[in-house]
């Protein structure tokens, strides 16, 4: 959701189609065959309206079949169609989560919108994607409220965040420095308070403060290194940020080498002056 994802590989129409033919033999397969053209408008109408619970309603009709639809993702059958999606989503290369940025490879599929309140996306592709449990934990159920519809970058949709939207300032003493991260002022105002709300209602302020508290303690050790060795300490720098803006410029090391590099006063701080040792 800080990181543009490819849309998914199947194409979620198409899975619809082949979940109601692979429940003909069933006893749900009445139901399915039923329900297949409003099923499928849905779907449509999901991806039309990019996924905004503002834009998309629930489904009240099929509430008491409803376990019927969660079976689809919580128990597919060996060798059904949307056990066979669902593998393939969780068998990605990503090596840091696509919702906050955090390094590690995410080991979940999340429901942008949930299933709980929407079982009929509960296998649309379109509404999953990996998402670290950190992320999971803080956003569980949520989609929105009346004044704020819609809390979440949507990794799919909101082609804005292939750019950086994730902006780090670093304020003095910078041997023990405070920092706030929020969104780009270059955005437009709707884009910026979606990504606020999106930091906000997945808590990455306060685990990114840990992160930074870590990563300003290595950067003063490597910024000695470079010093004793007679290296360059801005050229160096630049290196590890280019480096960390792969797979996406919202990677927490990025935003924060970023942060340093743009930062006049701290570039000459760890460039002149004396630095407080850390082992």
């Amino acid at each position: 959701m800080v990181m543009l994802l490819a849309a998914p590989a199947t194409c979620s129409l198409q899975l619809v189609d082949d979940v109601v033919a692979e429940r003909q033999g069933g006893k749900n397969a009445g139901f399915f065959t039923g329900i297949a053209q409003d099923w499928r408008d849905r779907v449509q109408a999901y991806i039309a309206a990019a996924g905004s619970p503002e834009l998309v309603p629930t489904w009240p009709d099929i509430a008491h079949k409803k376990n019927s639809f969660l079976n689809l993702y919580l128990s597919p059958t060996e060798g059904s169609v949307q056990g066979a999606v669902l593998g393939a989503m969780r068998d990605h290369t990503l090596s840091l989560c696509p919702a906050c940025g955090e390094a590690g490879a995410p080991n979940t599929l999340d429901h942008y919108l949930p299933k709980g309140k929407y079982p009929h996306f509960c296998v649309t592709p379109h509404n999953l994607f990996p998402m670290c449990d950190a992320c999971q934990t803080q956003k569980k159920e949520k989609t929105g409220d009346a004044a704020n519809p819609r809390f979440f970058l949507h990794p799919y949709f909101d082609v804005f965040i292939a750019n950086q939207v994730l902006e780090l300032s670093i304020e003095p003493p910078f041997a023990t420095p405070t920092f706030d991260l929020s969104a780009v002022v270059g955005l437009t105002a709707p884009q910026r308070a979606l990504v606020n709300r999106h930091l906000q209602e997945l808590g990455i302020v306060p685990r990114y403060a840990r992160f930074f508290r870590n990563q300003h303690q290595r950067l003063l050790r490597l910024v000695q290194s470079l010093r004793d060795a007679d290296l360059d300490v801005e050229e160096n720098l630049t290196f590890f940020r280019d480096n960390a803006a792969h797979p996406t410029r919202n990677a927490w090391e990025h935003v924060f080498y970023h942060a340093v590099l743009r930062n006049a006063d701290m570039l000459a701080y760890l460039c002149d002056e004396d630095l407080p040792a850390y082992r």
